[in-house]
């Protein structure tokens, strides 16, 4: 058990530096607003990851996979919200604006409520998140009693392993912010953030179970 539970911990930790819509989510906003909203945002993904924890204990990941209408909805809802971000970005890249920190995302450097639900949409409404541990998850367990405690402390360890590399990234990208007071590197920088969103969203909304 103890061997599964340190593969399991690798392959997590590998996973996680993957980058993906958090790790753009997380950047943008310390750029934009300074280490708090940047760990507003992470802590928002986090509460994402409870939200898939809750779903695995209720079953309703399950429901998921054997629901295609269902996972249907989740899943266009999701890209929409990605494809929304990305469109919000992009314009912030298109309005000329004075010499500032770059204003990715375009929302305010107050907006910590905002990045914070940012974080958690772009998760919880990701139904390839729930697919992805349904997939994953059993070569690391064993059978018996213990298997779905098992299954949600995993998947608790898997964003507990997030939650400091996104803090780690908020802090880093936030002291990075001083370099980006350049209105066309910040225009650059809301541009390639909005692109990769409407790619992740694009990605999410033709993919299959």
């Amino acid at each position: 058990m103890e061997t599964q539970w340190l593969a399991f911990s690798v392959a997590a930790l590998m996973l996680t530096l993957m980058p993906g819509p958090d790790t753009f989510l997380v950047i943008g906003n310390s750029l934009a607003g300074g280490a708090r909203r940047g760990l507003a945002a992470a802590a928002g993904t986090t509460s994402g990851g409870l939200f898939h924890v809750a779903l695995f204990a209720f079953g309703v990941t399950q429901l998921l996979m054997y629901s295609p209408q269902a996972f249907w909805t989740v899943k266009m809802l999701g890209a929409l919200y990605l494809a929304y971000l990305g469109v919000k970005a992009l314009r912030s890249a298109l309005k000329p604006r004075a010499e500032a920190p770059a204003a990715a995302l375009a929302a305010p450097a107050t907006g910590l409520w905002r990045a914070f639900a940012q974080g958690a949409l772009t998760n919880a409404l990701n139904p390839k998140i729930a697919m992805f541990y349904l997939a994953f998850l059993p070569q690391f367990l064993a059978p018996g009693p213990h298997m779905a405690r098992d299954s949600m402390l995993m998947i608790g360890l898997h964003y507990a392993i997030g939650a400091v590399w996104l803090t780690v990234l908020a802090l880093a990208s936030a002291r990075m912010a001083g370099t980006m007071r350049s209105s066309k590197v910040a225009r650059a920088l809301d541009g390639a953030i909005g692109t990769m969103m409407l790619g992740f969203g694009a990605r999410l909304a033709w993919s299959s179970r």
